[in-house]
């Protein structure tokens, strides 16, 4: 029996493609048993959607910035994940690879630039139960070890090391449609956990100065850069689950993972740099603000000082002029 066409048959769950990979294939529409990260996303964007209408119903203003970030990061969660790029994402490592470094990476950033938890704060009644519950959420043990750096720095490691070379941890994943499922939700998760935080733009359990961000910004990235570095020069397969393209598409497994190796490397370089010069834009604008707000509390002091020596001078000068008579 062909090998590829063992592969195929063994992950019939999710209609794999059939066709070599091209651009138009990779964009259509891939049917899934149970879309979950999908349904996950539809209800959170009616969510922030929701929050933005309610929020200008009310007559208070909404970046349109905000929203349009946001809504990018939902474009290219579903891009991702519900399209044919999906289904190539299980034959060839190369575009599971780029599926990974996207919803890890890029996705989490743009919806986290969509300040969805001031929204969420702003949006709801002050005496809500709902409201309550979010800030309960935002102080709780849990929040504050999910996204202590502690954490969220090894998941990130682990998400790109432990992965891939314990072997049988991923091709057990990709065996199954849950599997399969809760690895791109892990991505998203390990991500979003991890530049929450980092930003700075929303409420989090560890509000961080500028500086300290900046600096825990830099230490992913080596990381990434040597993950890259190791599998584009790998000469033996990682994992089981890339090992029998279809004959027809006359890929060779290691080629291609020695290109995946090198999308890891260069793309991953690409939101880090991004997301370094965010953090200095931010940490400038946090600087200027900082600057102006002492020198407004300096000028009040000096308001005040003067208009307590004037004070002082025309009391004496009060005193003066009683004595005088």
């Amino acid at each position: 029996m062909d090998p590829s066409m063992s592969h195929m048959s063994s992950a019939r769950w999710m209609w794999m493609p059939t066709e070599p990979p091209t651009i138009m294939r990779m964009l259509a529409w891939h049917p899934q048993p149970v879309p979950v990260l999908l349904v996950l996303t539809l209800l959170g964007t009616v969510l922030y959607l929701w929050g933005v209408i309610r929020l200008r119903r009310n007559g208070h203003p909404w970046s349109l910035a905000y929203t349009g970030s946001f809504l990018g990061g939902v474009a290219t969660l579903v891009a991702f994940s519900a399209t044919g790029l999906n289904g190539y994402a299980m034959s060839l490592f190369s575009v599971h690879m780029v599926q990974h470094m996207v919803l890890t990476m890029a996705t989490p950033i743009l919806l986290l630039m969509g300040r969805p938890v001031t929204l969420a704060l702003r949006a709801l009644p002050s005496a809500s139960r709902t409201r309550r519950v979010v800030v309960w959420m935002l102080h709780s043990r849990l929040a504050k070890i999910l996204t202590s750096i502690w954490f969220t720095l090894p998941m990130f490691v682990f998400t790109l090391y432990g992965l891939y070379f314990v072997a049988p941890l991923f091709d057990a994943l990709m065996n199954n449609w849950a599997g399969h499922e809760f690895m791109l939700l892990h991505f998203v998760l390990t991500g979003l956990f991890l530049f929450w935080p980092m930003l700075g733009l929303d409420p989090s359990p560890h509000p961080q100065p500028a500086p300290l961000r900046f600096v825990e910004s830099l230490l992913p990235m080596p990381f990434h850069a040597f993950f890259g570095v190791t599998v584009m020069g790998a000469t033996d397969l990682l994992v089981k689950t890339f090992a029998h393209p279809p004959m027809s598409w006359h890929v060779s497994p290691v080629a291609d993972q020695q290109l995946g190796g090198g999308l890891a490397w260069g793309f991953a370089e690409i939101p880090s740099l991004a997301l370094t010069l965010l953090l200095g834009v931010l940490w400038a604008r946090e600087s200027h603000r900082e600057a102006r707000r002492i020198d407004r509390s300096e000028a009040r002091t000096d308001d005040s000082r003067l208009a307590a020596y004037n004070a002082m001078l025309a009391t004496l000068s009060a005193q003066d002029e009683q004595a005088g008579r």
